[in-house]
């Protein structure tokens, strides 16, 4: 969906070690939503419940989401198991068919840096995906670790920085919040 509103589109990274890369996509997406662009969200090593996935079914056809893992904290091992290995890579092949699809002005890989970093997808495929992405497609891609390669592909770079976490107080992810 070529928009008049984003042209080129550009492609940005979240990363860093503290909370707020998946809420920064998220609220990219409810701001573009505003301007009646769509969204749609892959999420990577994802597959349990969070608030988000109760908010894009309010929000439908805006904002579409997608997990890609399994519906329990994902343990990753090295080398990854095979299963780890497979859904990530479904996941990775819905979201570019998405991305190519003309239906969607934004594509959000969340977590796919971390992916990247558990050896679950490689530095190609992300590479792949930026050299693919069609003019008037915005690409974020969230997570943890962002490998050098597509720190330097990407267009914006935002890295979460922690100066200080409730964490640290023992206080757990609170519902509508964290999750």
């Amino acid at each position: 969906m070529s928009n008049e509103l984003l042209k080129k589109g550009y492609v940005q990274v979240y990363t860093g070690n503290c909370k707020g890369k998946t809420t920064a996509a998220l609220g990219l997406a409810f701001r573009a939503m505003g301007r009646g662009l769509k969204t749609y969200i892959g999420q990577f090593m994802k597959g349990q419940y969070y608030s988000e996935l109760k908010s894009a079914e309010m929000v439908r056809p805006y904002v579409t989401i997608e997990q890609y893992g399994k519906d329990t904290f994902i343990h990753v091992q090295d080398p990854p198991l095979e299963e780890d290995v497979r859904m990530a890579r479904e996941g990775l092949a819905k979201a570019k068919k998405a991305m190519l699809s003309g239906e969607y002005d934004i594509i959000i890989f969340d977590e796919i840096n971390t992916a990247h970093y558990f050896h679950l997808i490689s530095t190609e495929e992300m590479l792949d995906i930026i050299k693919s992405k069609p003019d008037g497609v915005e690409v974020i891609f969230t997570g943890r670790y962002a490998p050098p390669e597509i720190i330097e592909a990407a267009d914006l770079v935002t890295e979460m920085v922690e100066v200080k976490h409730y964490y640290e107080k023992g206080v757990s992810a609170r519902e509508g919040i964290e999750r």
